[in-house]
C-alpha cells in the first residue's frame, strides 16, 4: 500500500476528535487513519480547539513522521499470503488489510494482539462482496478458515508475542487539608501495590485531577483484571479521607500511538505551565488556518 512521505502535503478529512488529538482519514490514500495531535495544530495556544478542527473538515496537513518499517512488514504478510493460497492481494486488502487498518489505525497494531487473541481480531470481519447461498439467502461470510489459518501462520512466525499496554484514565480528588499526600502517598502506592511481577502497574499524573493507571502484559484479560483491582483499591483508600475516584476510561488495551498521544499531551501540558502565552499581547486570540502539520505511523497515515 502505498504511503506519502516525509514533508510531503496530502489532503485529509476529519473523522473524530478525542481528548488530544483528532483522528483524520488520508483521502489520497485509502482513506487510511491518520492522527493530528492538538498540540501540532498551532504555535500558539488553543483556547478553543473548535476553532481550528472540526468533524467532516477537509484540510490539507503536512506530513511529520513516517514509519515505514511496520507498513512493509505488513505488506510483506499480505503479499505471502496472497501468493501462498493463489488469490488476488487487492482482495485481501479489501477484505482484511484495510478494514484492520480503519479499525486500529494501523494493521500492525491488529498483527501484534492477532499472534496471541486471531478470534477478537478477525471474528469481526465481514467482506462487502454479497454472494448468494443455496437457498438464495444473501451472505456476508467472514474471513474464510484457510485465510485465517495462512494469516495467522505467517504473523506468528514473522512476528514474536507483543506485551499489550493496558491503560486506564481516572480523577483523583480530595479536599482535606492534606489531601494531596492521601492520593500520592496512600492511594498511589496501593494501587500500584496491586500489581505483580507479570503485571506491574504504575500510576502516573497526566494534570490534576487526571492520573493514567498502566501495566504490560502478554495476557489481555489478566492485564485489565489487574488495573480493575489496583482502582478499586485506590477508591477504597481515597473515600477513607473522604476524596473521590471517578472512572474517566475503564481499563482497555491501548497502541503505541494511544501511548505517544499521552505523552505527547503531557509534555504539551508541561510547557503551557511554564511558558507565558503571546496571546495576553495581542488581547485576542488568533486564528490559524492552512496548512498544519502531520505524522504518520507506518503504511497507515498517523497524524500526530
Amino acid at each position: 500500500m502505498a504511503t506519502p512521505n516525509l514533508d510531503m502535503a496530502v489532503m485529509i478529512q476529519v473523522k473524530n476528535i478525542a481528548d488530544m488529538g483528532a483522528y483524520v482519514s488520508l483521502l489520497e490514500y485509502n482513506n487510511i487513519e491518520g492522527m493530528i495531535l492538538f498540540s501540532e495544530l498551532s504555535r500558539r495556544r488553543i483556547r478553543s480547539v473548535s476553532s481550528l478542527i472540526k468533524v467532516g473538515r477537509i484540510e490539507p496537513v503536512m506530513v511529520l513522521r513516517v514509519d515505514k518499517e511496520k507498513g512493509k512488514l505488513v505488506h510483506s504478510i499480505m503479499r505471502h499470503v496472497a501468493e501462498t493460497l493463489s488469490i488476488d492481494l487487492e482482495e485481501l486488502y479489501v477484505n482484511i488489510g484495510w478494514p484492520l487498518y480503519r479499525k486500529h489505525g494501523h494493521a500492525f497494531e491488529a498483527f501484534k494482539v492477532l499472534v496471541t487473541d486471531p478470534d477478537s481480531v478477525l471474528g469481526s470481519l465481514t467482506r462487502e462482496i454479497k454472494e448468494v447461498g443455496p437457498d438464495g439467502q444473501e451472505l456476508y461470510p467472514a474471513v474464510t478458515e484457510e485465510v485465517k489459518d495462512a494469516l495467522v501462520k505467517n504473523i506468528r512466525r514473522r512476528m514474536t508475542p507483543q506485551p499489550m499496554k493496558i491503560r486506564a484514565d481516572i480523577e483523583l480528588k480530595c479536599f482535606q487539608f492534606d489531601g494531596v499526600v492521601h492520593i500520592k502517598v496512600e492511594a498511589m502506592r496501593k494501587a500500584e501495590a496491586a500489581g505483580n511481577e507479570d503485571c506491574p502497574v504504575k500510576i502516573k499524573l497526566v494534570a490534576p485531577p487526571l492520573y493514567v493507571l498502566t501495566t504490560q502484559t502478554l495476557d489481555k484479560d489478566q492485564g485489565i483484571e489487574i488495573l480493575e483491582k489496583a482502582i478499586a483499591i485506590c477508591t477504597e483508600t481515597i473515600e477513607e479521607h473522604k476524596g473521590k475516584l471517578v472512572i474517566k476510561e475503564a481499563p482497555r488495551a491501548v497502541s503505541e500511538r494511544d501511548d505517544k498521544m499521552l505523552t505527547e499531551h503531557m509534555a504539551k501540558l508541561r510547557m503551557d505551565n511554564e511558558e507565558i502565552s503571546g496571546d495576553e499581547e495581542s488581547g485576542e486570540e488568533e486564528e490559524d488556518t492552512g496548512m498544519g502539520e502531520v505524522d504518520i505511523d507506518g503504511g497507515a497515515g498517523i497524524i500526530e
